[in-house]
């Protein structure tokens, strides 16, 4: 399944692995870490991922039965 990730720049990257994210970055010696935001109930949650300069937000697909 595709992802969809936006960078602090409004770039936008598919992909399906982190692997392939970086790849499509470049950057090849660039270092990986998860992304996280506090949220207001306390709960602190990952939404992303930073790989070198660049904070990458992610997005999944999402449906429903009619």
């Amino acid at each position: 399944m595709l992802k969809l990730y936006v960078d602090q720049y409004g770039n936008r990257f598919y992909a399906a692995t982190v692997r392939e994210l970086r790849k499509q970055i470049g950057g090849g010696g660039s270092r990986v870490s998860r992304m996280y935001v506090d949220k207001t109930d306390g709960r602190t949650v990952a939404v992303g991922y930073v790989i070198g300069q660049h904070w990458l937000s992610a997005f999944v697909p999402y449906e429903t039965a009619a």
